[in-house]
């Protein structure tokens, strides 16, 4: 398999930064919901610090993500109606940016609560804020909270868009971020050319 995108399908780099990203941001949403309801110990400290590390992880792989996104463009869309294109490019749109916000927002709610914060306590990352400041601490807070369930209802709508192109549309869509089996390509329409965006 390639590692870059071509006309008809992402390539394999991409398709390992979306499945990995995915799991990362599977595990912090299942963290950061676990640990809202624990009693204060040690347990949840650890929690805690997972649930930081896997964000920063996320901000990270985001920031890779779109400049290989940039570098190496993407497929040519299935044949669909405009008004869904313009959905499906906007949902795109939305979660790139919320892989960036929300893991930020966290950022910014750790350093104004005024706790050190560590990537899988091998780095050390720096105070957004300089010092604790209780007045933005909860509005970031806010914010983490609300860009999470903006993210939960795109990442629904994503899925549910990929679910139709597969068991209803049967357009081939989904097969594109699959890594191919030997011989077996998805059932795109052939295309000539890749698209920059």
């Amino acid at each position: 398999m390639s590692l870059r995108s071509d006309a008809n399908r992402w390539g394999g780099l991409a398709q390992i930064f979306h499945w990995l990203m995915a799991v990362l941001i599977l595990g912090a949403g299942i963290a950061g919901l676990f640990m809202s309801g624990m009693p204060n110990s040690p347990q949840k400290i650890n929690v805690y610090a997972l649930h930081k590390s896997i964000g920063l992880s996320v901000l990270a792989l985001a920031l890779l993500r779109l400049a290989w996104r940039l570098a190496d463009g993407r497929p040519n869309d299935v044949p669909m109606p405009r008004w869904q294109k313009l959905v499906a490019h906007a949902v795109h749109g939305l979660l790139y940016l919320l892989m960036l916000a929300l893991p930020l927002s966290g950022w910014l709610y750790n350093s104004a609560a005024g706790f050190p914060l560590q990537w899988f306590r091998i780095v050390q990352l720096p105070s957004l804020t300089g010092g604790a400041d209780p007045a933005l601490k909860a509005f970031a807070h806010e914010a983490h909270e609300t860009l999470f369930w903006l993210l939960v209802a795109l990442l629904a709508l994503h899925v549910g868009g990929a679910l139709k192109h597969q068991l209803i549309d049967r357009d081939g869509l989904l097969a594109r971020m699959l890594p191919a089996r030997r011989g077996v390509r998805p059932a795109d329409p052939v295309v000539p050319t890749l698209r920059k965006e």
